[in-house]
């Protein structure tokens, strides 16, 4: 092996042991390995899952009568689950299975899957599995261990293939060693693939999203080809909503419970949840939080009156990329007010669509809109662009009980928007629905790497998420507002549903219920992307404006574009 391969830049000391299946990401993707092992950035698909199936045999580790044996591998026989790792080369994995024989030792690695066929149709491994067998090969080897043959497992076809392990191969394996580690200690995330048919099979195609990269790099007019919507194969999971006094939230087993009294009056399997919701005096146990962390299920605190008052999570993805990014650029002036021209635009644009929607908006009226849309975009300055957006809000609320089918009483009359505390049940229910989009794109925030404290509009204070603010605005109009109107042209909700007193007015716990009901509904309704055409439900769509953002602060996009609908 020559000295070349083995020189490293300094900055590598610093940095933890890479794991062999580290190096397999880096073989298949640079980007994907960038996600998961620098921003420790991690999407389970269907694949995935399937992977770890195929692993459940080989993860049983082997235990050894003495210790001696587990230094110096008794001969013929077979080690499953064999920790090694190298300081030399900063390395670290786990080897499947060992077969050990007279004169050395045979490396098997499992996959789920088949192998490649060449050529000629013989089977041959594919190149990340190779590379990172190879790599079990090097480790057992600086273990003092003599490696003879290399083998991957492919579960679906129950075959083993050769690997070749030559020094030549193991050459080529510390060169990718070297430059993974490069990649790692220079900070920056590689450019998706363009056009790749591997971005359809892995795990983080939602989450880099290389077809809308490409667009957002390039801030291209018109439509462009996407191969598939990014959604996400463990998309399902119900929504936990407790919000009787009183009542505690637990875990026995694999189970969230919900107990009130002492009385289980609930229970479900922790990994079928999405998210938890808990209003006013509902106790939380400690074990159930460390379940609901360890799973990256967000749990979300608020007030009886629906007021949001903080939020539960795991460990968030590093995020370093971005939060640096977004802290230089927020502030630059120029940068915040052509986001926020951006985001005022797509708003006052959804507002007209809900208008001419669902009510009969008088044809001035909608001109005087398209024309706010144009002004917000021209704006010179954000107190200008603040300004268009006041009088579109006026405009349009002043509408806004033209949208609402005629009611007994008229007790969901509106008049005008008030709010802290609502007076009225129209602005109980929009409070309601804004309060929680706020806190659904809060997490996105999170989960992302944003800091969703600092925006370019909202200005920052304590306890108030300003991204999060912006970045809702143009779903205010098409998610929380369309809730509202729903619920009263559908009468899912009547008077004995509010507390109204003399601190306001909000829903009591039946019309929370109602109201959780038609939000789902409406998170779950499946609308068009303006640009890539495909189809996917708002709660989607949320995540992937927020990653735009994201991409914007990391520099892989030109600019923000706005959500709108038709």
């Amino acid at each position: 092996m020559s000295d070349a391969a083995l020189r490293t830049d300094g900055s590598f000391d610093a940095q933890p042991k890479l794991n062999v299946r580290g190096l397999h990401n880096y073989a298949y993707c640079p980007r994907l390995f960038y996600y998961q092992w620098v921003e420790n950035i991690f999407q389970h698909n269907a694949d995935t899952v399937e992977g770890g199936y195929a692993h459940r045999a080989s993860d049983r580790p082997t235990c050894f009568d003495e210790l001696k044996d587990a230094i110096e591998l008794p001969e013929d026989s077979s080690i499953r689950s064999m920790h090694i790792e190298s300081d030399t080369y900063g390395l670290v994995g786990v080897v499947d299975l060992i077969e050990t024989r007279a004169g050395g030792v045979t490396v098997i690695d499992y996959k789920k899957g088949v192998a490649w066929r060449d050529a000629h149709g013989n089977r041959v491994a594919k190149e990340p599995d190779a590379v990172q067998v190879v790599a079990y090969a090097l480790l057992l080897r600086e273990s003092g261990h003599i490696p003879r043959e290399a083998f991957i497992y492919y579960a679906a076809e129950k075959r083993r293939v050769s690997v070749d392990i030559s020094e030549e191969r193991i050459n080529a394996c510390v060169e990718k060693i070297v430059e993974a580690k490069s990649l790692a200690s220079r900070g920056e995330c590689p450019p998706p693939l363009e056009d790749d048919p591997r971005c359809l099979y892995c795990s983080a195609y939602p989450i880099c999203l290389p077809g809308e990269s490409a667009f957002w790099r390039l801030a291209k007019d018109g439509n462009v080809a996407i191969k598939r919507a990014p959604r996400p194969d463990n998309d399902e999971g119900e929504i936990l909503v407790v919000q009787t006094p009183g009542a505690t939230v637990g875990r026995r087993g694999g189970e969230i419970t919900v107990s009130l009294n002492g009385e289980i009056v609930r229970k479900l399997p922790s990994r079928q949840l999405r998210a938890v919701y808990l209003y006013g005096a509902v106790q939380l146990t400690a074990a159930a939080a460390q379940t609901l962390l360890e799973l990256g299920i967000d749990v979300s605190f608020f007030a009886p009156s629906g007021r949001f008052l903080g939020l539960l999570r795991g460990l968030p993805a590093s995020g370093v990329d971005a939060r640096r990014g977004q802290y230089r650029l927020f502030e630059d002036a120029r940068t915040c007010l052509g986001v926020a021209r951006e985001i005022i635009r797509a708003k006052i644009h959804n507002q007209r669509v809900m208008l001419m929607r669902n009510g009969d908006a008088p044809e001035p009226l909608l001109a005087q809109l398209a024309d706010l849309k144009d002004r917000a975009v021209k704006a010179m300055g954000m107190k200008e662009l603040l300004g268009v957006e006041g009088m579109a809000a006026a405009l349009y609320f002043e509408q806004f009980n033209g949208m609402l089918k005629a009611n007994e009483h008229r007790l969901f009359e509106f008049h005008a928007r008030n709010r802290r505390p609502p007076r009225d049940p129209v602005n109980a229910l929009l409070s309601m629905g804004y309060s929680i989009l706020c806190k659904e794109v809060t997490g996105i925030c999170h989960a992302v790497g944003l800091d969703p404290f600092l925006g370019v509009m909202h200005q920052p204070r304590y306890g108030r998420p300003a991204l999060a603010l912006d970045l809702m605005e143009e779903f205010r109009p098409l998610i929380a507002d369309s809730v509202a109107i729903s619920m009263i042209n559908r009468s899912e909700v009547n008077r004995g549903d509010f507390i109204i007193s003399a601190a306001g007015v909000s829903l009591d716990e039946q019309g929370r219920r109602a109201f959780w009901e038609s939000y789902c509904r409406r998170m779950e309704t499946e609308v068009a992307h303006p640009h890539f055409g495909y189809r996917m439900p708002y709660r989607r769509m949320l995540e992937v404006q927020v990653r735009q953002m994201w991409r914007f602060v990391r520099g892989e996009a030109n600019n923000y574009i706005g959500f709108t609908t038709r």
